[in-house]
C-alpha cells in the first residue's frame, strides 16, 4: 500500500494557474454581526444571490470583495492585487426587503485601503449615485479611475482606488436606523447581482487551478466555519485538493436557527420554519453543487447550540445548577437528551437538512455527531442533573460529585440509566430521519478521549451506552484529535480497540476523523494528523476524514501518496536466525570532520548525533545446516531490501553485560502533566555530556518502567518502535525511568552473500556483514 505524505503550501511554486476575472460571483463573501444571519451563493456564472435575516435596528451586512484572498488554500487562491485604478464594474442590483439604493442607509459600498499619500482611510460610496433604473432594480456602474465617496456626488470627494484591502456592500433592513431596538421577528431580505462583468486593464487576475489526484481520503466542514463563502467555491476546493466520497458536513450549532426576541435576548424559534432562509438557500446550493462533482453529503447534527440562544430548560445541568458550557468563546452549552422539547426540535432540524439532501436527489447519509452527558472539565462533574434529567432517572438519582475515579454501585447505576436515556434518544433521532429518508444510512460520532477518558472509567456508561451497540447505527465514526495531536497514537491505537469491543462494528462499517489544528502557529501538528489518517486507512477504515477544510486551507495542508515508498523502508521484525557467540565483530562509526590548519589546529565537527552499528555475523555459522538457515534468511530479507533485529553481543540491555534490567537504570524524562509519550533511550557517559542512543526495538517482556523510583505494574504500554506510552500523562516534575534488553535494526550490507563451502570446510568462517538501520 501506497504511503500518505503532505506539505504545508504556503504559495503555488509551478503548478497549475489560469485567469479569472476580478469581482467572479464565487469569490465573493458575507460578514455580518450576531444574531443576524446572511448567506450568499451563486445563481449563475455572472450572478450571485445574497439571503439575509435581520433581528435588530442596528443589524447590518456586507457582501465582501478582498484585494488578497484569505480563504481559499494556496494552491487555488487568486493573486493579491490591491489596485483598483483600472477596473470598471457593472452589474444589475435587484432587492426586496432591505433599505432601497435611494434611502439613507441604502446599499453603499465601502472601500477600505490608503491614500495616495499612504495613510489609512475609508471612502463611502452610495451606489445610488451610480444606478441607471430603480431603487430595487437598476443597472451600477463603477468606474474605479472615477469615483466619488458622499450621499450626494457633489458632497463627496475623489476615491484614490490605487491601494485597497477590501471593499464591501452593505445590507440592511427597512427599519434600520443604527440602533439597538429589537424587532417584533426576523425581518427577512434578499439582493442579486447579476450580469456581472469587470473591464478593464486590471480586471483580470491569476488564480491557482491546481487538481490534486485522489489520495483516498474524504473532507469533513462545518458550516459555521464556512457559511461566508459560496457553496461552489467549498465544494470546488474540496474536489480539487483531492478529496471524494462524502463530504462529513457538521451543519453547525450557531447559524442554522430561527430566533424569537424574549426579555432582551434571542431564542430558538420554530415560527415560520425550522431553518432561517439565509441557511436554507445555502445548503441547498451546497447540495446542488456536490451532486455536480459525485460528492455525497453526510449531514451531521449534535446536541450543541450557541449557549445565548439556547432556551435555559434545554440545558445540561450540573448538580449545582450550572449549565454545560464548552470551552468555545462565545461558549456553546450541551442539550439533555431527557428534554422532549430540546428532542424534538433537533429531529425537526434533522428533518429539515434530510429534505434538503433528497431535493438535490442526493443518498442521504445522516450522523449523531458527539452525543454525550458534558463532563466539566476542571473538575469531573457530569451533567444530569437538569430538571428533565431528574425526572426521568427519579430514584436512581445519586450524587456524583466528580465522575473520575471509583464509583459506588448507585454511582454507576445512575451512569447505566443516563446510557440507557441517551441511547433512546439518539435512536429517536435516526428513527425520525428514516421516517423522512427511508433509505438513510445512519452513522454515530463517538470523541474517544472524553467516552474513554483513562481518568473516569466508568464514564462510557453514560456516554458510551450498551445500546449503541451494533445494528443501532449503519456506521460508527470515530475521532480523537486531542491524542493525536498531542502524539499520542498508542492510545488512539487502544480507544479504537475498546470503542469496538464495546460497541461491536467491524472495521468495514466504521469511519475516522482525523485531526484538527485549531490555530495556524501550531501547524506542526499536521504530521500527525496525516500519520493517524494514514493509520485509520492501514486497518481497514471504510472512509477517513480530514477535519476541516477551513483549516486545510489556511495552512495549505496537501495529501498525496508516495507510490513504492514502503517498500524501501521495509522491516520485518524477526531476529537473525543464528546465535554469533562471542567471535562476532562489532564497529561503531561516527563521522566527524576534521579542518586542519597550516599550524596544525584542528576544528571537528561531528555530523552524526549517534554511532552507526556495523556486525561481521559470519562466526555464528557453524554447520552447514546454519549455512542454509542463512541464505534462506538472507533470501526472505531480499538482500539489503529488509531489515530485521540483531543482537548486538556486546551491548544489548540497559544495564551492564551479565546483569538483568531494573526500573531505574535509563532515565526516560520528567513529566509535564501533558505529555503521555516518552521513548527509550541509552545513556553514554555521564551527566548533560552522555550521548544519548534511541531504542526502537526493545525485546518483548523485558521493559520495566518507574515513576519516582516506584516500579509501575501498569498503566503503560509499549505503543512500538521503543515508545512508553502512559494511560495517564504523569506529573509535572516525575521522573521517569526504565531498564530493558534491545535488539539493533538491521539489514544486510550486501546484496550479495558470498559463502565457500570448501574454505568453510576447512574452518574459514564466511563474512557475513551487518549494517544498522536508522530508526
Amino acid at each position: 500500500m501506497s504511503r500518505l505524505a503532505y506539505w504545508l503550501a504556503d504559495a503555488r511554486r509551478g503548478q497549475e494557474a489560469r485567469f479569472m476575472k476580478r469581482f467572479a460571483p464565487t469569490h465573493w463573501t458575507v460578514n455580518f454581526p450576531r444574531p443576524m444571519m446572511a448567506g450568499v451563493v451563486t445563481t449563475a456564472p455572472d450572478a450571485l444571490r445574497v439571503d439575509a435575516v435581520f433581528y435588530g435596528s442596528g443589524d447590518l451586512a456586507g457582501l465582501i470583495w478582498e484585494a488578497e484572498d484569505k480563504w481559499s488554500h494556496a494552491l487555488l487562491a487568486y493573486e493579491t492585487d490591491r489596485d483598483f485604478r483600472d477596473c470598471v464594474l457593472r452589474f444589475r442590483w435587484r432587492s426586496g426587503g432591505l433599505r432601497r439604493l435611494d434611502q439613507t442607509h441604502g446599499p453603499t459600498l465601502t472601500i477600505e485601503g490608503r491614500d495616495a499619500a499612504g495613510h489609512a482611510r475609508a471612502w463611502y460610496v452610495r451606489l445610488w449615485n451610480y444606478a441607471s433604473g430603480g431603487p430595487e432594480d437598476a443597472v451600477i456602474t463603477l468606474d474605479f479611475a472615477a469615483i466619488r465617496s458622499g450621499f450626494l456626488l457633489s458632497e463627496g470627494e475623489e476615491v484614490w482606488a490605487g491601494d485597497v484591502d477590501r471593499m464591501f456592500i452593505s445590507l440592511a433592513a427597512p427599519g434600520y436606523d443604527a440602533g439597538s431596538a429589537a424587532f417584533a421577528g426576523g425581518v427577512e431580505g434578499w439582493c442579486e447581482l447579476s450580469d456581472m462583468r469587470c473591464d478593464g486593464a486590471g480586471s483580470v487576475l491569476r488564480v491557482g487551478d491546481a487538481v490534486l489526484p485522489e489520495h483516498g481520503l474524504s473532507m469533513a466542514t462545518g458550516y459555521d466555519d464556512c457559511f461566508n463563502q459560496t457553496p461552489e467555491r467549498i465544494v470546488a476546493s474540496i474536489h480539487a485538493l483531492g478529496y471524494r466520497g462524502d463530504i462529513n458536513h457538521y451543519v453547525g450549532m450557531s447559524h442554522y436557527f430561527r430566533l424569537e426576541p424574549l426579555g432582551g435576548g434571542f431564542y430558538i424559534s420554530l415560527a415560520g420554519g425550522v431553518l432561517n432562509a439565509p441557511c436554507a438557500a445555502w445548503h441547498a446550493d451546497f447540495a446542488r453543487r456536490a451532486k455536480a462533482l459525485g460528492l455525497g453529503v453526510i449531514w451531521s447534527l449534535s446536541y450543541e447550540l450557541f449557549d445565548a440562544h439556547c432556551w435555559n430548560d434545554w440545558k445540561q445541568r450540573a448538580e449545582d445548577g450550572s449549565p454545560a458550557l464548552t470551552g468555545w468563546s462565545p461558549p456553546s452549552t450541551l442539550l439533555s437528551p431527557a428534554h422532549d422539547g430540546a428532542m424534538s426540535y433537533l429531529r425537526l432540524v434533522a428533518g429539515a437538512f434530510v429534505s434538503i439532501g433528497l431535493a438535490a436527489e442526493l443518498e442521504i447519509g445522516f450522523q449523531v455527531g458527539e452525543p454525550w452527558w458534558w463532563v466539566m472539565p476542571a473538575d469531573g462533574r457530569i451533567c444530569l442533573y437538569d430538571d428533565a434529567a431528574r425526572a426521568a432517572f427519579g430514584t436512581a438519582l445519586v450524587s456524583i460529585p466528580d465522575v473520575r475515579g471509583t464509583l459506588s454501585a448507585g454511582q454507576k447505576a445512575l451512569l447505566n440509566r443516563a446510557g440507557e436515556v441517551l441511547a433512546a434518544s439518539t435512536a429517536a433521532l435516526c428513527a425520525w430521519v428514516k421516517g423522512v429518508a427511508p433509505g438513510a444510512v445512519t452513522h454515530l460520532l463517538a470523541y474517544l478521549p472524553t467516552v474513554l477518558d483513562p481518568l473516569a472509567p466508568e464514564a462510557k456508561r453514560a456516554n458510551m451506552p450498551l445500546g449503541w451497540a451494533s445494528p443501532a447505527f449503519d456506521v460508527l465514526q470515530l475521532e480523537d484529535y486531542d491524542w493525536v495531536t498531542q502524539g499520542r497514537e498508542r492510545l488512539t491505537a487502544r480507544g479504537v480497540e475498546l470503542a469496538v469491543e464495546r460497541l461491536g462494528y467491524p472495521v468495514e462499517a466504521q469511519h475516522y476523523l482525523s485531526g484538527f489544528v485549531l490555530r495556524g502557529e501550531d501547524a506542526a501538528q499536521w504530521r500527525e494528523i496525516a500519520a493517524a489518517a494514514d493509520a485509520a486507512v492501514r486497518r481497514g477504515t471504510a472512509a477517513t476524514f480530514i477535519w476541516a477544510l477551513p483549516q486545510v486551507a489556511r495552512d495549505g495542508f496537501t495529501c498525496f501518496r508516495l507510490n513504492g515508498e514502503e517498500d524501501v523502508q521495509a522491516f520485518d521484525d524477526v531476529s537473525f536466525p543464528l546465535g554469533v557467540g562471542r567471535e562476532a565483530s562489532v564497529a561503531p562509526a561516527f563521522s566527524t570532520q576534521v579542518v586542519e590548519s597550516v599550524s596544525g589546529h584542528e576544528r571537528r565537527s561531528s555530523d552524526w548525533a549517534n554511532a552507526r552499528l556495523s556486525f561481521d555475523a559470519g562466526p555464528g555459522v557453524r554447520s552447514e545446516a546454519d549455512m542454509a538457515a542463512l541464505i534462506a534468511f538472507f533470501r526472505a530479507r531480499r538482500g539489503a531490501a529488509r531489515g530485521f533485529r540483531f543482537s548486538d553481543p556486546f551491548d544489548d540491555r540497559s544495564c551492564g553485560m551479565g546483569e538483568a534490567p531494573g526500573p531505574l537504570d535509563q532515565r526516560l524524562g520528567l513529566g509535564d502533566g501533558v505529555r503521555a509519550e516518552f521513548p527509550l533511550q541509552r545513556f553514554y557517559g555521564a551527566g548533560e555530556e552522555a550521548q544519548a542512543r534511541r531504542i526502537t526495538r526493545p525485546v518483548a517482556g523485558t521493559i520495566r518502567v518507574a515513576v519516582d523510583g516506584v516500579e509501575m505494574a501498569g498503566g503503560w504500554s509499549h505503543a512500538g518502535l521503543g515508545v512508553i506510552a502512559f494511560d495517564v500523562a504523569p506529573a509535572e516534575g516525575a521522573v521517569l525511568t526504565a531498564g530493558f534488553r534491545f535488539d539493533v535494526p538491521v539489514r544486510f550490507a550486501e546484496d550479495r552473500l558470498d559463502i565457500n563451502r570448501a574454505t568453510f570446510a576447512a574452518g574459514e568462517a564466511p563474512s557475513v556483514p551487518l549494517v544498522q538501520i536508522r530508526e
